[in-house]
């Protein structure tokens, strides 16, 4: 692996009630994290394919981790996301090399479809700063019921010359959703809009 990662931290929730009101089946949301070195910390490269392909190998590791974190399979999975933060000395240009150009692919593969495009955000921070990795439908951007996200941080990352990439999945939507739109049983999955 290209990626010199030095931690590797998987979150999961699993939503049981909301306002008083059973949530069933539960809704389970992982994340997984890899904190890695980052190779153009303090200096101006304009060549980022190392970080291109970086992205490309965390896109599998961490797919694979956060279903497995699911306690399922990937055909199971209807949202997921992604984000990234570099510490200071870095730039939001390294995060989105790692997120853009080729992590999604491998992320798909792993779940078996996901015709929508995966939401992204990028930050830059220090120690613990919080990562809100936003979530949509894998395959139907038009679902608002899983307009959402997923907080995670993790308390030492990242350092200065680090970033921090997640990707986040989920079994659902937004517990309770009543706002309307495309509902999920009704998504036809072939643009990935609808």
């Amino acid at each position: 692996m290209k990626a010199k990662i030095r931690k590797i931290v998987t979150v999961v929730d699993e939503v049981l009630t909301e306002q008083g009101r059973e949530v069933s089946p539960p809704i389970r949301r992982a994340a997984a994290i890899a904190v890695i070195a980052n190779p153009f910390a303090s200096k101006f490269q304009d060549d980022l394919s190392e970080l291109i392909d970086i992205g490309e190998e965390l896109g599998l590791m961490l797919a694979e981790r956060a279903v497995a974190a699911l306690g399922s399979n990937g055909g199971t999975v209807e949202s997921y996301g992604k984000a990234a933060a570099v510490g200071e000395n870095g730039e939001l240009e390294h995060a989105a090399a790692i997120l853009h150009p080729k992590l999604g692919a491998p992320f798909r593969k792993v779940l078996g479809k996901g015709a929508a495009l995966i939401p992204s955000s990028k930050k830059r921070g220090g120690l613990g700063v919080t990562l809100d990795i936003p979530l949509g439908h894998k395959d139907a951007a038009f679902v608002r019921s899983h307009f959402d996200g997923m907080e995670v941080r993790v308390a030492d990352a990242p350092r200065a010359n680090e970033i921090m990439v997640a990707v986040a999945v989920t079994t659902g939507g937004r517990p309770l959703p009543r706002i309307g739109g495309l509902k999920a049983s009704e998504i036809k999955g072939e643009d990935g809009l609808r």
